[in-house]
């Protein structure tokens, strides 16, 4: 069986698109909140960047070095398990008369063969994986600039390097919330096997959850409890 990218409908079309704009616009959204209304992304970097100060003046350092490590091998898991779903998605492409023949037997409304609809769900997992990959390195970076950070709190060096630190952790966070954003605009995409109007539902929710657990989750509301 061959993909047919010429048979997808105008509706799949523009709900394609506005899949792709809240996909867009909720990770811009997010990064550059309102000043009246911070995302916890936004939130966290303050944290980082505390984080980076106290570890300055913690000693031992063991336990900054265990936490990054933890952050690595996160970013490791998710960059293996994207890779895994995408070979899952690139297989069922490869055996698209057999996965048509399945899907007679399930409410798919018509439109596109089903190794088209899976095609944006392969997308967003091949750019999560780039997203986790280049989080997982930039991490390392972070792992070495903290351990060129002088141990004597009164060295000129100090809290510059450990600033410079704090600034690439930020970006290592940045890719990997990225990354996870791709991971549920991938699954808002397999409602596209139920048709433009699983897909708009798919899109929709995915959305909403993301932007209710950037603005307005618990999680949120103690990270904003600095002070007491």
């Amino acid at each position: 069986m061959t993909m047919n990218l010429g048979t997808i409908p105008p509706l799949d079309l523009a709900v394609l698109g506005l899949l792709l704009l809240f996909w867009l616009g909720s990770g811009w959204f997010s990064e550059n909140p309102p000043a009246t209304r911070p995302s916890v992304s936004w939130l966290m970097e303050e944290y980082r960047r505390d984080w980076m100060k106290t570890f300055v003046t913690r000693q031992p350092r063991i336990f900054d070095a265990t936490l990054i490590d933890s952050l690595r091998q996160g970013t490791a898991f998710f960059a293996s398990a994207c890779m895994i779903a995408i070979g899952g998605g690139v297989a069922v492409i490869g055996n698209a008369a057999a996965v048509e023949r399945l899907a007679d037997e399930l409410p798919i409304t018509g439109g596109p063969d089903v190794a088209v609809k899976m095609l944006p769900v392969i997308v967003f997992l091949a750019n999560a994986l780039l997203k986790f990959v280049w989080a997982h390195r930039l991490f390392g970076y972070c792992s070495i600039l903290m351990a060129a950070v002088p141990n004597d709190p009164g060295d000129p060096q100090a809290f510059h390097r450990a600033g410079q630190a704090a600034e690439i952790n930020i970006t290592a966070a940045k890719s990997f919330n990225r990354g996870l954003r791709s991971i549920y605009y991938a699954l808002a995409a397999l409602g596209w096997l139920l048709g433009p109007w699983g897909l708009l539902a798919g899109t929709v929710l995915a959305t909403g959850i993301l932007i209710r657990r950037e603005f307005a989750s618990h999680s949120r509301a103690v990270i904003l409890m600095r002070e007491r």
